[in-house]
C-alpha cells in the first residue's frame, strides 16, 4: 500500500506538548476502518491522531488501538473515528 501521510497528535485542551507533535510517515496497510504505520514518536493506547494525505483524499482522526515499541520507532494500529470508504482509491 505505502501511502505517505502527515501524522499529528489530536490536540487536547491546554496540552501545549501535543500541539508540536507532527511527522511524516507511511501507511503500510489500511482499510475503511483501520491503518497500520510506524512513527518515531512513541504513542500510547487510546491516543488520538490525525492522518492527512498531501492531496486531501484522507484527513481523518484515528484512535490508537495497538502499539509495538522498537528501538527508534513505534509501530501503530489505529482505528478511524468514523468509517472512511474509498479513501484508498482516492489516494
Amino acid at each position: 500500500m505505502r501511502i505517505p501521510v502527515r501524522l499529528a497528535r489530536a490536540l487536547d485542551a491546554g496540552d501545549a506538548a501535543s500541539a508540536s507533535f507532527q511527522e511524516s510517515t507511511v501507511i503500510e496497510f489500511g482499510t475503511a476502518r483501520e491503518v497500520l504505520f510506524a512513527c518515531k514518536t512513541p504513542l500510547e493506547f487510546d491516543d488520538v491522531v490525525r492522518l492527512r494525505t498531501s492531496d486531501g483524499a484522507l484527513d481523518e482522526e484515528a484512535s490508537v488501538v495497538a502499539v509495538q515499541y522498537h528501538p527508534g520507532q513505534t509501530v501503530i494500529a489505529a482505528r478511524f473515528k468514523r468509517s472512511v470508504p474509498n479513501w484508498i482509491v482516492k489516494s
